[in-house]
């Protein structure tokens, strides 16, 4: 699968989906600085990534919702006081029991998930 990691989102996710054969790139490291989320939502779609975004005021689900803008995928976390191995450990389940769902919005809670499609 192809990942594409906001700025927000620790580096390390990157690192561990490469070493489970997942190809991902990171706007931190790979892409042109301070993109906007449009552009970032955009560049995912044309490279077919799936967007890994923590970005804590909506501005992906805003772009997808309200705007109609297409979209590869994404998954917002959006969890309280979570670290990177808790993260690590939701995209291991995301990809292991909703490999079909990862093509729409997902929002990873501390409650749990919630698939939204658009």
């Amino acid at each position: 699968m192809r990942f594409l990691l906001d700025e927000n989102a620790e580096y390390r996710l990157a690192l561990f989906l490469r070493a489970h054969d997942h190809n991902a790139t990171s706007i931190a490291r790979d892409y042109a600085q301070g993109m906007s989320d449009r552009d970032i939502l955009d560049v995912a779609y044309r490279e077919q990534r799936i967007l890994i975004t923590n970005n804590r005021d909506r501005d992906f689900g805003a772009l997808v919702f309200r705007q109609g803008l297409p979209h590869a995928g994404v998954i917002f976390f959006r969890l309280n006081m979570a670290d990177v191995f808790v993260k690590r450990s939701w995209l291991a389940y995301l990809i292991e029991h909703y490999p079909d769902e990862l093509r729409h919005f997902i929002v990873v809670m501390d409650r749990g998930i919630r698939v939204r499609r658009g």
